[in-house]
């Protein structure tokens, strides 16, 4: 679904907010654009608290504080930094991200049941169970992802004078196709590493000491401390910290460009504020409706746990539609996505579909 989304803006040269609206109307993309904005702002607050929570816990002293500072420094860091330091920045900070990994390497793990459950999981019709899985599906293959994606393509572009749409230069077409896909191979495939090491590591842990309900990150923290020691109690807040870093500007961007090229404002982030104010404006409004969140009582695991499952249930109408434009010659001229890739993203949008009946037919069990 990545490769694709990616594919939509390389070959037309607009992000898929844009092309839904140029080819579906305002009465589909509306509602789509809708769904993102508020499952980015929810995730957003939800974000925001985590890392606030996580920075008290490495140097102590209000949690509220730093989540106000650090979230008003990513903004900053998006309005004013060059797009392409900012997007260099924003590539290194995903390093942090292996901090999940080496948490694995600091607690005892029974690896002969760790291959049985990757490769046999044990599967329920528990609303639990199935919500949960919704929400593993919703943080992997996010909405957000979808049109942040197919955005930055269209912004390195712009920012490229020596790359243009496909549909206008098919001769870029071999090498632009080629590295795009080794580019989201290598994120996706990395991504979905962390993802597993991450739940490896909390059922190394906590779950398998039965501590399984956590309502801070702090709590998470303190509960590890006796399990792993103090140099994972450091690396799992560094880990949240650094995940909210990276996270804050894709949550408030992707929202931004989906918006801006929905209303045909100018959209950037290699554009100055006063060149697109609106598109920095809805990227200020989106950050700050997620700081709100945090004076709500907001609980941020619980928080991070339902975003994933809101993303999950609007994944897949989106995906969907995705589906659709990539097939029609009329947006992706001759460069409509091939049979592997075709059966793939049905496959995947027939899972995310099913997982989300599912959950609706077991709500509340």
């Amino acid at each position: 679904i990545q490769m694709v989304s990616a594919q939509i803006g390389r070959v037309t040269g607009r992000g898929l907010s844009a092309n839904i609206r140029k080819y579906y109307g305002a009465k589909i993309a509306y509602p789509i654009i809708l769904m993102l904005f508020f499952a980015n702002v929810f995730n957003l607050g939800a974000d925001i608290s985590a890392m606030g929570t996580a920075t008290s816990m490495l140097i102590g002293g209000p949690p509220h504080v730093y989540a106000i500072l650090l979230t008003l420094a990513s903004v900053v860091m998006q309005v004013w930094i060059p797009y392409r330091k900012y997007a260099r920045v924003l590539k290194w900070l995903t390093f942090v991200l292996f901090a999940y990994v080496g948490v694995v390497f600091f607690v005892r793990i029974p690896w002969a049941e760790v291959a049985i459950g990757t490769f046999l999981p044990t599967m329920s019709w528990d609303g639990g169970f199935v919500a949960t899985f919704v929400a593993v599906l919703g943080t992997t293959i996010s909405p957000y992802l979808f049109f942040w994606q197919s955005s930055q393509v269209v912004e390195e572009i712009r920012t490229h004078k020596h790359e243009h749409a496909l549909r206008e230069y098919p001769s870029e077409a071999p090498v632009a196709l080629r590295l795009m896909r080794n580019d989201t191979l290598v994120g996706m495939g990395i991504s979905n590493l962390i993802a597993y090491f991450i739940m490896l590591a909390t059922a190394a842990t906590l779950h398998a000491h039965n501590i399984t309900n956590i309502a801070t990150a702090e709590q998470a923290a303190l509960a590890l401390r006796p399990l792993a020691g103090e140099f994972c109690y450091i690396l799992f807040a560094l880990g949240i910290l650094g995940t909210g870093l990276l996270a804050l500007p894709v949550l408030a961007g992707s929202a931004a460009f989906a918006v801006s090229e929905a209303l045909h404002f100018r959209t950037g982030l290699a554009k100055k504020p006063s060149e697109a104010k609106r598109f920095y404006g809805i990227i200020a409004v989106a950050t700050l409706l997620g700081i709100g969140l945090i004076y709500m009582g907001l609980n941020p695991i619980r928080a991070l746990f339902w975003s994933a499952v809101i993303n999950g249930v609007i994944s897949a109408p989106i995906m969907v539609v995705i589906m659709v434009m990539a097939h029609r010659e009329k947006i992706m001229g001759t460069f409509t996505i091939g049979r592997t890739w075709s059966v793939l993203g049905w496959l995947a949008t027939a899972l995310m579909a099913v997982a989300v009946v599912v959950f609706f037919m077991t709500l509340g069990s």
